[in-house]
């Protein structure tokens, strides 16, 4: 009987609760397997719209059977309330959506908030649905940052189950991509941009992407990796944020690499940026640059895998981006990347990457490091447009210490790297460099100090000066690796030089010819030289043609075969190789058949009785015979006729390199020999033209000054001298300068007689001797 009148009273008592409560008991089945009561569900829909002033007490309501349940560990009947929530939200998605939405955030937290994983699991899904709906008004007191700090802990699950651990990290990167959704564009929720928030989001992500392949490794069998969900994730980060905000997301990113060494590896920290840089939106692209190139000024004291590691991001980066500008700094970046490279020579000299001394470095590493920032100058300036290459050129030419021109840095040793280092930096940035005329790829303030290395005794630097010069004028790409040229194959086009190139050619001709004769007779060239030596010849006559630069080319070879120094076998050789090389290719270049004859004799003549005179083979002993020569007077009969008539007389006069002043600058002993020798056609290999005495810089000299004696001997004289000067009365003193008047007089007076001497005569019988210039008397009204 009692159990009758308390099942009345609690009849009664659930018939007077409020209707919403009676609809929300209703959804719930009395078996929580068979799932929600979708019909009853339906019902409490519709009480929804059509009261929607009780979404609140509804979803308060909700929240308390949640919880209850929670408590009881009855999970079943939790996931029932979790579906019935999310249906409501996704039904009243309007106004009044605002009235359920702290409800169900509060019923996250506390799901979040339980130690079991599944239900992390359902309430991230039911977030990230939540997360996916478009709200039409603003809400003004919502926080996530629960939120953020809850799914960020759980991208770092370590559960000892692997397939559980994978679920949770991938709940835990949808949750944040849920975030970065809901509140990104709502400018009235909490700024996910924060450096508070970045700290926690950036680093969740990228741990998941650094061990996905070990990851993946074990989890083979499962359908979802995390790694793909956060690259998802990161990139949608990345595409979302505006000016402002790429420095907050980078910098995460910089003291996550830092943290974990991953700089040193390469490959995580590259690919990291390579999502980056292809994610992000194109015009703030240089905004990272700027970030990278500030962080390795930061790390300028780090080990050189460090440092590397750094630039060779940079490197990838400034492909990718690949836009035409790296920012309106320009020149700091290659400024950054230069500094880097010094810093490294100096690390390299002494041996520490610290100030104190302590902490000690290689010559390998600090040798990978340089290679890196060389590459990444190449990287940068082929991103550039054609003018501002050519300035980046200009910069890096002004910090390289030039002898004479720009003061040594350091020691010796330390110039010469920085030399090699910059250098290579310029044919980094010349490779690529295409110009429509060669006054705007070389002009003087780059080409005068260029050249000035070409006088260097450094082989290596010659080398590398010979590649900027053939990758500047170059600008046809027409480089070929066979030391014989066929010009067949290089599909020429007949096209007359420009007005640019001609006013290049008449400014600076001269100056090349000099430093390339210069360059053939160093003791210290090698088979590359001679290898870039005939590629530069052959780039010059097929890009600046014209009969008189051919003419000049043909004097400077025929110059370059009379070799009067004491060059090695090896070099002798080269020199002739350089000469046949050369000759031929120019032979097929347009001027008459007569001279492609002589050419081709001579070639075979050497083919047959001295191939160590052609580029194929230059290790014999070099034994030149006249056959085995290009003769200057058959050269001259095969153009006789054509275009280059007019050019005619140019070959009578020998090819002379002149003394500049930064010759004198060049400090070698060896220059100021070389550069007065007179390069002349022996009579034995002209047998036309009739031998005469020739006035040359040695015969003025000694002609001037009678140097004789051994050095020490000299010194011994100068020092009486000295002393003499000192000491003696001044009477003895204008005596002995009288007397080495008289002594210069005579002297003089001999150079003038070589001077007006005639030409000799046909007949070979020499006429007297014509009154000197100096004593004839000219009548009054000729003398002005």
């Amino acid at each position: 009987m009692y159990y009758l009148k308390m099942l009345c009273l609690c009849g009664c008592c659930w018939a007077l609760r409020p209707r919403y409560k009676r609809l929300v008991d209703n959804i719930f089945p009395e078996d929580p397997e068979d799932g929600l009561v979708k019909a009853n569900m339906e019902k409490l829909t519709f009480f929804a719209l059509s009261a929607p002033e009780k979404l609140d007490r509804i979803a308060a309501y909700l929240s308390e059977r949640l919880t209850r349940e929670l408590n009881r560990h009855r999970y079943g009947y939790v996931c029932i309330a979790m579906e019935a929530m999310e249906q409501l939200l996704l039904a009243c998605h309007c106004q009044s959506i605002n009235l359920l939405v702290e409800s169900f955030l509060s019923t996250l937290r506390l799901l979040l908030e339980a130690d079991k994983p599944h239900l992390h699991i359902l309430a991230t899904n039911s977030f990230v649905k939540f997360a996916n709906i478009e709200e039409d008004t603003p809400s003004y007191h919502r926080s996530y940052d629960f939120f953020v700090s809850r799914f960020s802990e759980m991208c770092h699950s370590e559960h000892e189950d692997l397939d559980v651990q994978n679920r949770i990290r991938v709940s835990g990167i949808r949750g944040l991509q849920g975030v970065v959704r809901k509140t990104v564009d709502d400018e009235l929720q909490v700024n996910i941009w924060e450096p508070r928030h970045m700290e926690q989001i950036v680093p969740a992500l990228l741990v998941n992407l650094q061990q996905h392949t070990h990851l993946e490794a074990k989890l083979t069998f499962l359908s979802e990796s995390p790694a793909e969900q956060t690259e998802v994730c990161f990139r949608e980060l990345l595409g979302r944020a505006a000016y402002g905000h790429i420095n907050n997301a980078i910098r995460p990113v910089l003291m996550h690499l830092d943290s974990h060494r991953l700089w040193e590896g390469r490959s995580f920290a590259v690919q990291c940026f390579q999502i980056i840089m292809y994610s992000i939106q194109s015009q703030h692209s240089h905004l990272v640059i700027q970030q990278l190139l500030g962080h390795l000024d930061a790390n300028s004291r780090s080990p050189a895998s460090v440092r590397a590691g750094i630039v060779e991001v940079l490197s990838e980066a400034a492909v990718i981006e690949a836009t035409g500008s790296v920012g309106p700094t320009v020149l700091e970046v290659f400024n950054t990347l230069l500094r880097q490279l010094r810093q490294s020579v100096d690390y390299q000299l002494t041996g520490y990457y610290d100030n104190a001394g302590k902490r000690r470095t290689t010559s390998r590493e600090e040798k990978t490091l340089q290679d890196a920032v060389i590459k990444t100058i190449g990287s940068f300036a082929n991103t550039l447009p054609i003018y501002q290459r050519s300035e980046v050129m200009l910069f890096i030419m002004g910090k390289i210490p030039v002898p004479g021109i720009y003061p040594a840095l350091g020691s010796p040793n330390g110039s010469r790297m920085i030399q090699v280092m910059l250098l290579k930096s310029l044919l980094q940035v010349s490779e690529r460099y295409e110009s429509s005329n060669l006054l705007t790829a070389l002009p003087s303030s780059f080409l005068e100090p260029l050249l000035s290395f070409t006088l260097m005794e450094d082989p290596e630097i010659r080398l590398l000066v010979l590649s900027i010069l053939t990758s500047l004028i170059d600008r046809f790409f027409l480089r070929v690796h066979s030391v014989m040229f066929d010009v067949s194959v290089l599909e020429l086009k007949e096209d007359r030089c420009s007005r640019q190139d001609n006013l290049f050619i008449r400014k600076h001709a001269q100056r090349l010819y000099r430093h390339v004769y210069l360059t053939c007779k160093e003791e210290s060239s090698g088979r590359g030289h001679y290898q870039a030596l005939i590629t530069l010849l052959a780039v010059l006559s097929v890009e600046l043609a014209n009969e008189e630069v051919v003419v000049d080319l043909i004097r400077l070879v025929l110059a370059l075969q009379v070799q009067r120094e004491c060059l090695s076998v090896f070099n002798r050789c080269g020199v002739h190789a350089v000469c046949a090389a050369f000759i031929n290719l120019l032979s097929q270049l347009g001027p008459p058949p007569p001279l492609h004859q002589h050419v081709t004799q001579v070639i075979e003549t050497r083919q047959r009785d001295a191939p160590h005179l052609l580029p194929e083979d230059v290790f014999c002993e070099l034994q030149v015979d006249e056959s085995c020569l290009f003769v200057q007077s058959k050269i001259c009969d095969a153009l006789t006729g054509s275009s280059y008539s007019a050019h005619s007389e140019r070959f009578n006069t020998p090819y002379t390199p002149q003394l500049t002043d930064e010759d004198r600058l060049s400090k070698r002993k060896s220059i100021g020999d070389v550069i007065s020798l007179q390069i002349d056609m022996d009579t034995q290999y002209c047998p036309d033209k009739p031998q005469t005495e020739q006035i040359t810089f040695e015969t003025l000299k000694n002609a001037i000054e009678d140097r004789g004696g051994v050095e020490e001997e000299e010194r011994r004289k100068r020092m009486l001298l000295v002393e003499k000067f000192q000491t003696a009365p001044f009477e003895e003193i204008a005596a002995h300068c009288g007397a080495r008047t008289s002594l210069l007089q005579t002297k003089l007076d001999q150079v003038f007689d070589l001077i007006i001497r005639p030409p000799p005569s046909p007949s070979g019988n020499s006429p007297p001797r014509s009154t000197p210039l100096y004593e004839m008397k000219f009548p009054d009204l000729c003398v002005y």
